[in-house]
């Protein structure tokens, strides 16, 4: 026979706990108000720790290659490794574009200029892109030409010069800024989360430690194991569409990349990728459904690498956060607190979650019912 199930009591709203509720709540909005106050000097220490953070494996890895435990041999080689890398796609991507913007201009301008039939497509659709989308602004704004009179324009006036000038080197040396604090972060990595560690009382460490360690696994499984996910998924689209000779595969197949940061979200590229078909249709002749499907066949080859063999082998089979928590996640903070919120989302999301967890969730299971009481 199964006995009545006993719940923690509720404690009663007392005048004292009501306060430390609202105090809470105070203390939470004016944290949110001075953060937004900040951003702008706290954004660029942000980037920083999110940039060392990502980078600490490729630390570890050298440590143990070098076989030392000091790490400023390794921070300066992964350093070495990242500007190595940098540099390397630079000097592949940079040619590759410039060549392909100027030739997605000129096949824009063809698009916009011409009547283009295609079987089981309505003339209306494409009267509805050209009605909405600026083609003609768009192809001149893809050419050579305009950037070079762009350029002109800023050189010949001196006002214009100037605040370019300024606008220049306040931007590096906000980069500066940020790669001294990466530099200085990634040295004393370490020492800084044993200080951390160290900040919180013994009575609260069980605790606090336990929602340190929800929060360290999110991070592992977004920023690190979903960043390493997307940046191959954006390769494989991007070799994929060079294959089928889609126009701009390659830049589009990294914006997927990009996407792909929230899972599922590159899905959103789908009519991106049939306008470009449409366009290189008009362009160059080559029948639409076949490069439709192929752009098709594309995307599912790489979704079902990436559901197949890339998640269950760098994310394994812990469960990340729902997709729909996550872009509502971003849309949220980033809306409070603009880009500075979107770096701290998901840590923050991740926080509340795991509070509601530790303190609301496992407070109640404990008095549920099991199989022996039945």
């Amino acid at each position: 026979m199964m006995e009545p199930t006993e719940y923690p009591r509720r404690e009663p709203y007392t005048f004292d706990r009501v306060v430390r509720i609202l105090f809470t709540i105070c203390t939470i909005v004016a944290l949110v108000f001075l953060l937004d106050s900040l951003k702008g000097v706290l954004l660029p220490f942000l980037i920083a720790c999110l940039i060392a953070y990502m980078l600490e494996p490729v630390v570890r890895w050298n440590m143990r290659l070098l076989r030392t435990a000091s790490r400023f041999v390794p921070v300066a080689l992964t350093l070495l490794e990242v500007a190595a890398v940098m540099t390397v796609f630079c000097i592949i991507f940079i040619p590759y574009l410039v060549a392909e913007t100027a030739e997605m201009g000129r096949m824009i301008r063809h698009y916009a200029t011409t009547q283009t039939q295609i079987p089981y497509i309505s003339g209306a659709i494409h009267d509805f892109l050209r009605d909405n989308i600026d083609f003609d602004g768009i192809s001149r704004l893809l050419t050579r030409e305009e950037w070079i009179a762009l350029i002109k324009k800023t050189l010949t006036s001196s006002w214009g010069f100037v605040s370019s000038g300024l606008a220049m080197v306040l931007g590096l040396l906000s980069w500066l800024i940020v790669i001294l604090y990466v530099i200085f972060i990634m040295l004393d990595y370490e020492r800084i989360m044993l200080g951390f560690r160290q900040l919180v009382p013994a009575r609260h460490r069980r605790r606090t430690f336990k929602v340190a360690s929800d929060i360290k696994n999110a991070m592992n499984r977004y920023f690190r194991g979903q960043f390493v996910i997307a940046s191959i998924v954006g390769v494989l689209f991007a070799i994929g569409f060079l294959i089928i000779g889609l126009p701009m595969g390659v830049v589009l197949g990294l914006f997927i990349g990009l996407l792909n940061m929230v899972p599922y979200l590159q899905l959103i590229s789908l009519p991106v990728t049939a306008v470009l078909c449409i366009v290189c249709t008009a362009s160059t002749g080559v029948d639409f459904w076949v490069i439709f499907w192929e752009s098709m066949a594309v995307y599912i080859v790489v979704q079902c690498i990436q559901d197949l063999f890339l998640t269950p082998r760098i994310m394994g089979k812990a469960m990340g956060l729902n997709p729909a928590i996550i872009l509502l996640s971003l849309s949220i903070w980033g809306s409070l607190l603009g880009f500075m919120g979107l770096i701290v989302a998901l840590p923050l999301t991740t926080l509340l979650i795991s509070y509601y967890n530790t303190y609301v969730v496992e407070r109640y299971s404990r008095h549920q019912i099991t199989p022996s009481d039945i």
